[in-house]
């Protein structure tokens, strides 16, 4: 027979032993998750440029910062930025849309992009600057919305593209994605986390709570 002591006891056992099912399946069901995530779109994604498809008139480059915050260069940005301009020169693509933020005048992630592709002999007339690319959803929904895109190359680095292919497909485009290089893995960790969880939040913006884009705009196509 327990006594009055033991009952708190074996209470809060029972409850930790429940609290704790209920993270494990958590985050199997995130792993789980994740996986499907991945495996569901890696028959689309290439890694060398040689290999990605030639079949699209436009790539889409995500925009990021080009420097971190210690000063040095985003291995992010410039792996994009050279990815971009080699399908360009390759003849992969005719065109590039450059979609990122530009939250402030000293912050403009599009307009970077443009210069140092012109570094890399890109022709600014065949480039297209979307300021508004707040997010990956953004910067689909404004691609299908705004610059009226029915097809497109994804360029952003191998770990994005499943969640960028995604949405894309969502939304009704017909994607392939080229893979950027980047930073090392060890460099990654912290941002693997981040993209786990913001592929989970995919899920729940597009099939749960219909998220809009933060600005859109009147129809502006392409012409190239």
């Amino acid at each position: 027979m327990m006594t009055n002591k033991e009952k708190p006891v074996r209470w809060l056992m029972r409850w930790f032993s429940r609290l704790a099912l209920i993270a494990l399946f958590c985050v199997l069901l995130l792993l789980v998750l994740n996986s499907w995530f991945v495996l569901r779109q890696q028959s689309k994604i290439e890694q060398q440029v040689e290999l990605c498809a030639n079949d699209f008139s436009v790539a889409i480059v995500f925009g990021t910062s080009q420097f971190l915050r210690s000063g040095a260069p985003n291995p992010h940005f410039f792996g994009r930025v050279e990815q971009a301009a080699a399908l360009y020169h390759a003849q992969r693509v005719e065109h590039l849309l450059l979609s990122g933020d530009n939250r402030t005048f000293y912050y403009n992630e599009p307009l970077r992009m443009q210069r140092a592709l012109q570094d890399l002999e890109v022709p600014t007339t065949s480039t297209t600057l979307d300021y508004a690319g707040l997010s990956t959803f953004d910067t689909l929904k404004r691609a299908r919305d705004v610059f009226q895109l029915q097809r497109a190359l994804l360029v952003t680095q191998d770990y994005h593209l499943p969640r960028a292919l995604y949405i894309a497909e969502s939304l009704g485009l017909e994607v392939a994605g080229c893979a950027a290089p980047g930073p090392d893995w060890q460099d990654m960790k912290r941002l693997w986390l981040r993209e786990v969880a913001a592929r989970m939040r995919t899920l729940g913006d597009l099939h749960l709570w219909q998220r809009v884009p933060r600005i859109l705009g009147d129809p502006e196509p392409l012409d190239f």
